[in-house]
């Protein structure tokens, strides 16, 4: 008798996180699910390298969901605020910078949850990391653990007594880690854009947070990075 089958919703920006996460889902035997949000991000060019990634790894489905948090705007990323550049390391790593986006992580994971329900998924994965996560409150574990504890009473799953677990595999890794386990993985990193402030084709700009990050965890793990890069 066959193994019932396991789904999962990945939540997937097309950077460097959510596609090792996605890889790390597959490789549990997970029938996958992508979702991708366009919430009016400047870098909208990691819509085009989700869909790319959700392909590579052979997800049952990809969608995009469209939340424009312009709106509200408070970020770098959904109003017109400067992307910062050029940083020193231990300027990224105090305080919250402007590139945090209000209330993103809240909103992801509760259009994830729907999705999971919908599609009769037990597990939601996001690539949210507490070591080198740039500050933002939304990818710390307490914030999972209270997210998680909601979706037990907000559901119909859960009131039905079906628990659905959100999964962050890469919580406590570094960024070095992860990409050391990305490429084990056969993770095309080459097709994921982490950049906050890229070019019209997608280049990253080397020089903003998510940028300086990346490009020290290839260093540090003796990993030729892949990423394109502007000049």
């Amino acid at each position: 008798m066959n193994a019932p089958e396991r789904r999962a919703v990945v939540l997937l920006s097309g950077g460097l996180d959510s596609a090792t996460t996605l890889a790390i889902a597959r490789e549990e035997g997970y029938e996958t699910y992508t979702l991708a949000v366009d919430y009016g991000q400047r870098h909208r060019v990691e819509l085009a390298a989700a869909e790319a990634i959700s392909r590579q790894f052979h997800s049952r489905e990809h969608r995009v969901v469209s939340i424009d948090l312009r709106a509200i705007g408070g970020s770098a990323l959904t109003a017109e605020i400067e992307v910062p550049k050029d940083r020193p390391t231990h300027e990224i790593a105090i305080g919250i910078p402007v590139t945090y986006v209000p209330a993103r992580n809240t909103v992801f994971l509760s259009v994830a949850l729907g999705y999971a329900e919908v599609v009769g998924a037990d597990a939601i994965f996001a690539g949210v990391n507490a070591v080198d996560y740039s500050g933002y409150p939304d990818c710390r574990p307490e914030f999972i653990a209270a997210f998680e504890q909601l979706a037990q009473v907000a559901t119909k799953a859960g009131v039905e007594g079906t628990r659905i677990r959100i999964e962050t595999p890469l919580i406590a890794m570094t960024k070095v880690e992860i990409v050391q386990h990305g490429v084990r993985l056969g993770v095309d990193y080459a097709q994921t854009v982490s950049c906050y402030d890229p070019n019209s084709d997608g280049r990253g700009c080397g020089r903003c947070d998510s940028c300086r990050i990346r490009r020290e965890a290839f260093r540090l793990a003796g990993i030729a990075d892949p990423t394109r890069y502007v000049g």
